[in-house]
């Protein structure tokens, strides 16, 4: 008998399912929130047979518990633990861990696929093409890589796997592996999925307007609350604020803190565990504290949401050679123009900026984070042109 515990994502139902098709009716599967996991090993330890094979997947356990386990498997006890989290690496140190970030081709990995070679090396489950598409769409999912190759098929199935619950996006995809020859959604799935689209796209819309921003240990956060879509918000927030180190996702109900980053210099893994939690290097998180509730909640409370740059500009623009024209919240106007090829300047109200910058990027960074400003409309471009001819 076989007993798999698991994290409650779509990487960790990816687990489950595999476990499933390899093992059938002899493994009772749990699946756990990141805090829940513990208690799950502890009753395992003090209540289930020790004949039962433990896995876990796609977390890790707490120190007291990496004891309990060493212990268990030092006396005849089997246990696996199978991450790909940087936060568990440590676990590499015991015979029964096997934690792994980047496999030899340097590729990200997911709990799903590390427990696809591990079932495949140990003979428990045959490759087939379906399984193989599955596990990658769950693994490129997982590691973001899926923006990266335009692979929506990815993006998609962890939709999928939100509108159900676990138990019949299981009942799906066990029957889906076993009987087709490739992996897709049927025409009902599809027509849903397209619904999801436009309701994820109308919530970003909403939530894009109530965005703040904050400097917060030597990061630049923008901090929105929301309870759902936290990756697809994540990424579209941090592709429209580039100047940002980081999304912070506040969920109150739920007592949890999410981060998201678009940028590969960031490694939320670290910011996430200052506060004791983990994650990746782009998509990490941790509970909700009294301290994390007080720095990203109370000291951002009284922050006026970002003004969206103007999005329908025909003179107005980014990276014009005639400049870029910004606003912020004094009314202040701060044009960034291209000196040469190799230099950017900033005028503030018309008085010269000291400060010389090497892109437009990096100029506009500067202006994002220091002054809150955004692009102004056409309107106001073209007075302040107006005005410059006039004067001149």
């Amino acid at each position: 008998m076989y007993k798999l515990l698991t994290h409650n994502d779509l990487d960790g139902v990816g687990c489950g399912i595999l476990a499933k098709l390899a093992f059938g009716n002899d493994v009772k599967i749990r699946y756990n929130s990141v805090s829940a996991l513990n208690r799950e090993v502890e009753w395992f330890l003090e209540n289930d047979e020790k004949e039962t094979f433990l896995i876990i997947t796609d977390l890790s356990v707490n120190e007291e518990n990496e004891k309990r386990l060493e212990s268990f498997y030092q006396n005849k006890g089997k246990v696996q633990l199978i991450d790909h989290h940087k936060t568990s690496l440590s676990l590499n140190d015991y015979e029964w861990g096997h934690v792994v970030v980047e496999d030899e081709e340097g590729k990200l990995t997911s709990a799903t696929s590390l427990l696809y070679d591990y079932l495949i090396k140990h003979q428990q489950l045959n490759p087939t093409n379906t399984v193989t598409e599955f596990v990658e769409l769950v693994r490129q999912y997982d590691t973001w890589e899926w923006e990266k190759n335009n692979n929506h098929h990815a993006r998609r199935l962890n939709a999928l796997f939100y509108l159900l619950s676990i138990e019949e996006f299981e009942d799906k995809m066990i029957q889906r592996l076993q009987l087709d020859d490739i992996f897709s959604f049927d025409e009902f799935e599809k027509k849903l999925l397209d619904m999801e689209d436009d309701k994820i796209e109308r919530y970003i819309r909403r939530k894009r307007r109530e965005l703040v921003q904050s400097h917060i240990g030597e990061h630049f956060a923008g901090i929105v609350y929301a309870e759902s879509y936290h990756s697809e918000l994540g990424n579209e927030l941090g592709k429209e604020y580039p100047h940002l180190d980081y999304i912070a996702i506040i969920n109150i109900g739920g007592k949890r803190l999410g981060f998201r980053t678009i940028h590969d210099h960031i490694d939320l893994s670290e910011v996430a565990g200052k506060y004791g939690g983990g994650g990746h290097a782009k998509a990490s998180g941790c509970t909700l504290t009294a301290e994390t509730y007080k720095q990203f909640v109370i000291d951002t409370f009284h922050l006026e949401p970002l003004r969206e740059d103007a999005r329908h500009n025909r003179f107005n623009l980014k990276r014009s050679t005639f400049g870029s024209l910004y606003q912020d919240r004094e009314d202040s106007l701060f044009l960034l123009y291209p000196l040469n090829e190799q230099e950017w300047a900033i005028t503030e109200n018309k008085a010269q900026i000291e400060m010389l910058f090497a892109s437009f990027e990096e100029g506009e960074s500067f202006l994002k984070r220091k002054f809150a400003v955004w692009l102004v409309k056409d309107d106001i471009f073209v007075r302040y042109l107006m005005n410059e001819v006039k004067n001149s």
